[in-house]
């Protein structure tokens, strides 16, 4: 009998967890829609900005500028996009495993967190983690972005960091999320072109422009509508990735409560029909007693 209610409290508890994972399923499949119709009106944008920066860096000749220059490099910063909640699979896990990657292989490395998944996980680390931002569980917005922007763009000018690295999910395909890390500043039109290539996009080649009142002037107002821009398309597609792995994570763990339930239910059908059996023995053994 003791194996019977603990079978039925463990079947409880697996039929409640299955109804929570098919919710989560279902909430996902639908953010995942509304993520992937924003990702296919953003991409276009997303690499059309990056084209256009790369043929604007490549036609100027010598323009001093604070987001062109090569500095010495004392402080690193790089920008983690996670998520803001977990139940998702190995896509933070993998996004905290490019970060440290990059991390090695820069000089002071200084994060700048996006989700609290990332916040929480480097704040138990040895890295200095700058800001955090947050913007609960939705479709990003382009003033999301922009909050981001002024920030990184003003710390960088205040040399408080003299290079910036992003670090988020690509989405490749609905089956293959992948890490990726882009070069935000300085601007570099060798970095823009391997990242355009890398997306299975044609080399650029270079050409000229005529730049009014002066070049200078041009690019500095430019890469701030840049930098927006480039975030904006990350968020838009770290989320969409983040829906994609959290309904794949959930539609996993439905199939494996499924598979523990069939599997309890084998089990507390055969300890019940035991059960049973015995019961059934000791009344006819004690009816053959009675009657001897």
């Amino acid at each position: 009998m003791a194996n019977l209610r603990d079978t039925r409290l463990r079947m409880r508890a697996i039929r409640q967890t299955l109804q929570v994972t098919k919710a989560m399923n279902l909430i996902s499949t639908s953010k995942l829609r509304r993520g992937r119709r924003a990702l296919e009106d953003t991409e276009p944008y997303f690499m059309r900005i990056k084209k256009s920066m790369f043929d604007i860096i490549s036609s100027i000749d010598n323009v001093k500028s604070d987001f062109l220059g090569r500095r010495d490099i004392k402080h690193s910063a790089v920008i983690v996009v996670s998520s803001d909640k977990g139940l998702a699979g190995g896509y933070n896990a993998n996004v905290f495993r490019q970060v440290n990657k990059v991390c090695e292989t820069l000089q002071s490395p200084l994060l700048i967190t996006i989700g609290n998944i990332a916040s929480r996980h480097f704040s138990h680390s040895s890295f200095d983690v700058l800001e955090n931002f947050s913007f609960k569980p939705r479709l990003p917005m382009l003033d999301d972005a922009k909050e981001i922007a002024d920030y990184i763009i003003s710390q960088y000018l205040w040399n408080y960091f003299d290079e910036v690295h992003l670090v988020y999910t690509h989405m490749f395909s609905a089956v293959k999320l992948m890490p990726e890390t882009i070069q935000l500043l300085p601007v570099s039109a060798e970095k823009i072109q391997e990242e355009i290539v890398r997306t299975g996009e044609e080399k650029r080649v270079d050409l000229r422009f005529e730049f009014i009142p002066s070049e200078e002037e041009v690019f500095d107002a430019l890469v701030p509508i840049y930098i927006k821009g480039i975030v904006y398309g990350v968020l838009v597609e770290a989320y969409a990735s983040e829906q994609n792995a959290r309904m794949i994570a959930m539609d996993e763990a439905s199939k494996n409560a499924e598979d523990m339930l069939a599997k309890l239910q084998v089990f507390y059908n055969r300890v019940r029909q035991a059960a049973i059996t015995q019961e059934m023995t000791e009344i006819i053994g004690g009816s053959s007693a009675i009657n001897d």
